[in-house]
C-alpha cells in the first residue's frame, strides 16, 4: 500500500482510505475431468506467490448442497479436512495449508448449501425489503461476499477454487458471480483453466480437443481465461500449445504444461521453470519480487533420492470403491507420513490394507509399521483389533489415530485386561464399555443432528511427564484438531492403567484422554486427535515423524517404564 500525506489529519485519513492497494484474486476453474487436480495447482499458486514475498489465503469453493463435509463419506469425496475453529471441510483445504504453512478458518469454504440457506435467512428476515429473490443478483451477490470477506487487511492475493468442472449444473452461479468480480475489478483478477490434454494408448499422440471443447464451455459463460493449464502424462510439446493457443485465443506464453511427477510437490518447480507466477503478476501489473523456493527444493530432492523404502501397512475401511483403491480417504495420513520420512530420508510406501482383509494369511508380511486411522461405524471393526493385537504382540511399531487409539483400548482390554470389552459405537451390550459416547453428545444422536455436531476444532491436550509422547513435542502440551463423539470411558481408567496402559495426554481437566502408550515396545502410541491436520511440508508433523523412525529403526532408544503388558 502506499498513502498520500498532507498536514490535515482528516485528508490524511481519507488518503489512508483511498489508497490501499486492492487485493489481487486468482480463479481456478477445471475442465474435461473431475481430479484433474485444481487443489493442487491452486496450492501450488499460492506457495509460489507466497515465496515472493506476498500474503496469501486461498477459498475452496465446493457446489454440492451440503452445507459442510461433515456427513458426507469419505468415498464420495476423499477425507473430510477438519479446521482449528471446527469446519469441516473438502480435502483441498488440507492441500492449500500444507503448501502454504498455515492454518485458514472454516469460513474459507462455500458451498451451495451455505449460500441459499444464508440467502432464504436474509429473506425470511426481510433483508431485502421486498423485492423478488432470485440467483442473479441475490445468489451471486452473497457468493461475491463471502470471497471478499477471506482473509485479513494484509492479505494480498486470494486464490479462488472452483470445484467441478465447466459445464456442471451446479457450478453455474458460482462461475456467474466470479465473472462479474472480473467484470467489476477486471485488472484484479485473473482466470486459470485446468485441463486435460489425453494420450490414447492406441494413438499415441496427445489430442487437444477436450482442452478446446473445456475452453470454449468457458468462453459460453463468459469467462475468457488468462491461461490454460494442461495436464498430460508428459511435458506437452510446443505444437499442443500453439495448436491450443490458437483455438482458445490463449497467448501461446499463456500455455502451461503440467505433466505427471513423482510427488505433487514438485508442482510448484514444475510450474516455476515456465515463469508461471511471474506470468501471473505481470497480467496484474503487480511487480513480480524475488521468489524464493530453495528451502522447498530441498526437501523434494530428498524425497526424490531417498535410497532406503519403509512399507507402512495402512488399515482402513474407505480403502475401496468399486474396483478401485481411493486413496484420498486418508489422503492428510498420507501426506504427514510422505512428510515424515522426507524428513528422515527414507521413501515410505503404503500398503493399503482393508480392515475386512485382516483374516488372511501374510497380509502383514514385509510391513515395518502398522497404522489404523480415524473411522466411524462397525464395518471392519473386527479385522482393525486384529491388527492392532499383531503390532502391540510382534512388537511391530504402532500409530492409531482417533478411532485408531479407541480401538487400541478396546484390544488391550480384552487381550491383556481379560474384559469382554467393546465400543458403544460398535456394540451397545457390551458388557465393558471400555469406550463410550460423550456425555454432551447423546442428546445430540438422539435428535439425529449429525452435522456439525461431534467435538470438533483444536483442542489442548496436557502431555504427562516422562513420557514418549512428551519427549516427542518437547513440551508438557500440545494442541490438535479432533473429529469424533466417543471416549475412552473414566470408569476403566484405573483398571487399564494398572494394567500398564498409559494414558500419556489428558485434556487440562484430567477426564478425556487424549494419548496412550505401552512403555515397553519399539512404538505403540495412539491420539483421540488427528495431528496429520497439523503436517506440513517443510514442517513434519512430531509423532509422524517419530513414528517413521521407529519404523526405519531409526528411533533414538529411551528409557522405559515398568508394566505388565506382553
Amino acid at each position: 500500500m502506499f498513502i498520500l500525506w498532507s498536514r490535515d489529519r482528516n485528508i490524511n485519513r481519507l488518503f489512508f482510505a483511498s489508497y490501499l492497494v486492492p487485493r489481487k484474486y486468482v480463479i481456478i476453474t477445471g475442465g474435461v475431468i473431475s481430479g484433474l487436480g485444481k487443489g493442487i495447482l491452486s496450492a501450488s499458486i499460492a506457495r509460489l506467490l507466497k515465496s515472493r514475498g506476498f500474503n496469501v489465503t486461498a477459498v475452496k469453493i465446493d457446489p454440492y448442497v451440503n452445507v459442510d463435509a461433515g456427513t458426507l463419506r469419505p468415498t464420495e469425496h476423499g477425507e473430510v479436512w477438519v479446521t482449528d475453529d471446527g469446519g469441516e471441510i473438502d480435502q483441498d483445504l488440507g492441500h492449500y495449508e500444507r503448501f502454504l504453512n498455515i492454518s485458514l478458518p472454516k469460513k474459507n469454504n462455500l458451498t451451495t448449501g451455505q449460500i441459499y440457506q444464508q440467502v432464504i435467512d436474509n429473506e425470511r428476515l426481510g433483508k431485502y425489503l421486498g423485492k423478488t429473490v432470485e440467483i442473479i443478483p441475490h445468489i451471486t451477490d452473497e457468493i461475491k461476499r463471502r470471497i471478499r470477506a477471506v482473509g485479513d487487511e494484509n492479505t494480498d492475493f486470494v486464490i479462488v477454487e472452483i470445484g467441478g468442472t465447466v459445464g456442471d449444473y451446479q457450478n453455474v452461479p458460482f462461475l456467474e458471480a466470479v465473472r462479474q468480480m472480473r467484470f467489476e475489478d477486471e485488472e484484479h483478477v485473473v482466470f486459470v483453466h485446468l485441463v486435460f490434454v489425453p494420450v490414447p494408448s492406441h494413438l499415441g499422440e496427445a489430442k487437444t480437443k477436450p482442452a478446446q471443447h473445456s475452453t470454449r464451455e468457458l468462453m459460453g459463460m463468459g469467462i475468457h481465461p488468462d491461461f490454460v493449464v494442461c495436464r498430460t502424462p508428459s511435458h506437452l510439446d510446443q505444437a499442443r500449445r500453439d495448436k491450443i493457443a490458437l483455438f482458445c485465443n490463449v497467448k501461446p506464453q499463456h500455455i502451461i504444461s503440467a505433466p505427471d511427477v513423482g510427488t505433487i510437490y514438485e508442482v510448484p518447480l514444475l510450474l516455476e521453470a515456465q515463469q508461471f507466477s511471474t506470468k501471473i503478476l505481470n497480467v496484474l501489473d503487480t511487480p513480480p519480487l524475488k521468489s524464493n523456493m530453495h528451502e522447498w527444493a530441498r526437501v523434494v530432492n530428498a524425497i526424490k533420492s531417498a535410497n532406503k523404502e519403509i512399507v507402512i501397512g495402512m488399515v482402513g475401511k474407505y480403502v475401496n470403491t468399486g474396483d478401485f483403491t481411493l486413496a484420498d480417504s486418508y489422503v492428510s495420513v498420507n501426506e504427514a507420513l510422505h512428510h515424515a520420512g522426507a524428513h528422515h530420508n527414507v521413501r515410505v510406501r503404503i500398503n493399503w490394507i482393508d480392515a475386512s482383509s485382516i483374516d488372511r494369511e501374510g497380509v502383514f508380511d514385509g510391513v515395518d509399521g502398522i497404522l489404523v486411522p480415524g473411522g466411524f461405524g462397525s464395518s471392519g471393526v473386527e479385522g482393525k483389533i486384529k491388527a492392532i493385537q499383531y503390532a502391540r504382540e510382534h512388537e511391530i511399531p504402532f500409530l492409531g489415530l482417533c478411532f485408531g487409539l479407541q480401538l487400541a483400548v478396546v484390544e488391550f482390554a480384552r487381550n491383556v485386561v481379560g474384559l469382554d470389552a467393546d465400543s458403544t459405537e460398535t456394540n451397545t451390550l457390551t458388557k465393558h464399555p471400555v469406550i463410550c459416547v460423550l456425555p454432551d453428545q447423546k442428546n445430540v444422536l438422539a435428535q439425529s443432528r449429525y452435522g456439525a455436531s461431534m467435538r470438533l476444532g483444536a483442542y489442548p491436550a496436557v502431555l504427562a511427564k516422562d513420557s514418549r509422547v512428551s519427549r516427542m513435542y518437547g513440551s508438557g502440551e500440545v494442541s490438535h484438531r479432533h473429529r469424533h463423539r466417543y471416549e475412552v470411558n473414566p470408569a476403566y481408567h484405573k483398571q487399564l492403567s494398572e494394567a500398564g496402559l498409559v494414558f500419556s495426554g489428558r485434556s487440562p481437566d484430567g477426564l478425556l484422554v487424549e494419548f496412550i502408550e505401552l512403555p515397553n515396545h519399539p512404538f505403540f502410541v495412539g491420539t483421540q486427535a488427528h495431528p496429520e491436520f497439523s503436517s506440513r511440508f517443510e514442517a513434519p508433523e512430531p509423532l509422524f515423524s517419530a513414528f517413521v523412525a521407529a519404523c526405519a529403526k531409526e528411533l533414538e532408544q529411551v528409557e522405559r517404564l515398568p508394566h505388565n503388558a506382553k
